[in-house]
């Protein structure tokens, strides 16, 4: 089984990001991101509708990386070290060495490479320090930018449900794909 351990928080860099904890400084970044509609089209949570839903879901984040049950990094450009989007490890399965990865990013910085260098880095750091045997992503079927950018890291689709989950009123399908250690590059 997979001994997770967060502390001291792992901070991450590539050549133009920077993968580092999200703190009650970002809560304006956080808020514009989270609130935004076009933004979490695709992600079945509620929007947030104030500053402080951005306060809140900051600290259950840094909450839950503190009792080790995930990890969330904000994606920041070394330039300037703001927070654009966020990635990271959820409803981990350390019986399993398996976690679930997500992701989003501020419409702004979409189609630069960015979540491309983010997720591949935050795979290494799964792969090599974390020893996931395999990480899975579950997607809504509309969200082709995702898809692209998990088929470019190496995902390969394993399912799809079809009307499995209930939002909003609404049944939804779900895509999973999935990346073995074995197959990452």
């Amino acid at each position: 089984m997979l001994q997770l351990n967060f502390t001291p928080f792992p901070v991450l860099e590539t050549e133009n990001l920077i993968l580092r904890q999200i703190s009650p400084d970002d809560d304006h970044e956080v808020f514009e991101i989270r609130s935004n509609p076009e933004t979490m089209k695709f992600i079945p949570r509620p929007l947030a509708e104030t500053i402080e839903d951005a306060q809140k879901f900051i600290l259950e984040c840094n909450t839950s990386i503190e009792k080790n049950d995930l990890i969330n990094w904000a994606i920041a450009k070394k330039e300037d070290n703001k927070l654009i989007g966020m990635i990271g490890f959820f409803r981990m399965q350390p019986e399993n060495f398996r976690g679930e990865v997500g992701y989003i990013l501020n419409p702004n910085f979409h189609g630069k490479g960015i979540m491309k260098e983010a997720l591949e880095k935050a795979l290494h750091y799964g792969f090599e320090v974390l020893n996931f045997h395999s990480v899975e992503a579950v997607i809504d079927p509309r969200n082709s930018a995702s898809e692209r950018i998990l088929q470019k890291t190496g995902f390969a689709k394993e399912a799809h449900f079809k009307e499995n989950f209930f939002y909003k009123e609404e049944f939804l399908d779900t895509v999973i794909y999935s990346l073995l250690k074995s197959n990452h590059k």
